[in-house]
């Protein structure tokens, strides 16, 4: 099974299984959830966004929740990983926060340009001796290629085009931006295990990805529809609700503007569900005005969400496999079985 490396650095993975993360979303994958995917046989992340301010107290909590669970320290640090939206983070809380509550990995991405890394990964390093792994996440070949060269991350998160939420405007799907980034970093002589991201709900699409070569997989649009997930009623039932995923999903910086944040990358856009958000700004609205439906909508509670709805609904392309709620443990799990059938059907079809 793929994966082995990985499953050496985070023992409490599962060996004999395909390796899953559940990849940070901003204010939806905390304590509960992380902790929930580690105690399964997988590799939580808690999101810390880009406003690190509660991110020592989400910790501490979490840490009380892993303890609660029977879920223990391995060497002395938290078996969950954080995220960091890099472009607008602060090292000094990032650092105050890991130095307090050590965790297994941290996982950068979009920072403003990629050499910002190298003192976050130099530092974070240091502060935890080594322990804590520096994951990057990236779109394109050569942002892999230098990143590998430059921060030399212990493990590479390749994003295709379906992923749900924010990614590079302009990038391929896994299908070939997986392949291409392992052969160049082969030709590199690089030997760095890559995650791959981005249109994976189920164990088919994690077989895929193992089989182009990824030594595991990260799910962020499948966990929406998970109980552990701090997600408002409208958010999940309109995942939930949704079929065509290709179609019903758009990429655009609307979802940002109505929402009032600002400083993302410019070469960065968000995919999310299409709404009456977007198909106003399509046709012509005014920011402002649609600024004004978006802040009358939010008072509306889980109605403000839904096709007709104006809220925000970050999900990939991979949204309209999304069926049914189910707890977290049960996701990693099912994913695990089904990718482990589904490779071997394959092979008993092929291999005579």
């Amino acid at each position: 099974m793929p994966g082995n490396t990985l499953h050496a650095d985070y023992p409490w993975t599962s060996p004999d299984a395909p390796f899953v993360v559940a990849a940070p979303m901003m204010k939806i994958t905390l304590g509960r959830l992380a902790v929930s995917v580690s105690a399964n046989g997988g590799l939580g992340f808690l999101a810390g966004g880009f406003d690190l301010s509660p991110l020592a107290k989400d910790l501490g909590e979490t840490a009380e929740f892993a303890k609660s669970q029977g879920l223990q320290l391995h060497d002395g640090i938290l078996p969950i990983g954080v995220g960091f939206q890099n472009w607008g983070s602060d090292l000094q809380l990032a650092l105050a926060a890991l130095k307090e509550h050590p965790v297994a990995a941290v996982w950068f991405f979009a920072p403003k340009q990629l050499s910002d890394l190298l003192d976050w990964a130099k530092q974070i390093r240091a502060v935890s001796g080594g322990k804590t792994k520096i994951w990057v996440q990236i779109g394109t070949v050569a942002e892999a290629l230098e990143v590998a060269k430059t921060t030399q991350p212990d493990v590479i998160v390749i994003q295709g085009a379906d992923s749900g939420g924010h990614g590079l405007a302009q990038r391929a799907s896994l299908l070939t931006l997986l392949p291409e980034v392992i052969d160049a970093l082969a030709e590199e002589r690089i030997d760095i295990p890559v995650i791959a991201a981005g249109g994976i709900v189920d164990g088919r699409g994690a077989a895929a990805a193992l089989t182009l070569g990824a030594a595991g997989v990260a799910l962020g649009t499948r966990f929406l529809a998970c109980s552990e997930a701090v997600i408002a009623k409208g958010y999940q039932d309109q995942v939930l609700s949704v079929t065509d995923g290709g179609a019903s999903t758009v990429g655009t910086t609307i979802y940002d503007v109505v929402r009032g944040i600002h400083g993302w990358p410019r070469a960065y856009n968000g995919r999310g569900i299409a709404n009456s958000t977007y198909h106003d700004a399509e046709q012509g609205m005014s920011e402002a005005e649609n600024v004004e439906k978006y802040e009358t909508a939010v008072q509306q509670g889980d109605a403000g969400w839904g096709p007709e709805g104006r809220m925000t609904t970050y999900a990939g392309t991979g949204v309209g496999l999304v069926r049914e709620v189910m707890s977290a443990g049960e996701i990693v799990k099912s994913v695990q079985k089904e990718a482990v059938q589904t490779l071997q059907r394959s092979t008993a079809k092929y291999v005579k």
